[in-house]
């Protein structure tokens, strides 16, 4: 089906019955004193507080430049690259664990050598 459009006069539509707005209805444009300085209040409110966020953006993008390698943070990229950081995040500590216990494993079968076979502590008869 075809977007219709307004204005269209095509066959087999029918006429907006709606009439179209003229210029004397719209209201008037003219801003009264108190009108003016409130807006004027408000836009320097926003020129602050957009000041203050740039500073901010500026500080933070400083503050990676001089730490580059911290971990977790993604910048300038988009949400997928932000997605797989956590998840990599997850399995860098996942990895540390397996790590740690195939380290403990490890290290009692040592002691073990040790005790067993090199100071004959347990005697199998």
């Amino acid at each position: 089906m075809a977007k219709r459009t307004r204005g269209s006069n095509r066959s087999g539509q029918r006429q907006s019955a709606r009439p179209l707005s003229r210029p004397d209805d719209r209201p008037s444009t003219s801003l009264s004193r108190d009108e003016e300085t409130r807006a004027a209040d408000l836009e320097s409110q926003i020129v602050a507080r957009e000041r203050v966020a740039d500073a901010d953006r500026i500080r933070a993008r400083e503050r990676t430049k001089a730490e580059p390698s911290r971990a977790g943070r993604v910048s300038g990229q988009g949400l997928l690259a932000a997605r797989a950081a956590q998840e990599y995040a997850y399995v860098v500590r996942d990895v540390r664990r397996i790590i740690i216990v195939g380290g403990a494993i490890a290290a009692a079968l040592a002691v073990l050598y040790v005790l067993i076979d090199v100071f004959h502590v347990v005697t199998i008869s």
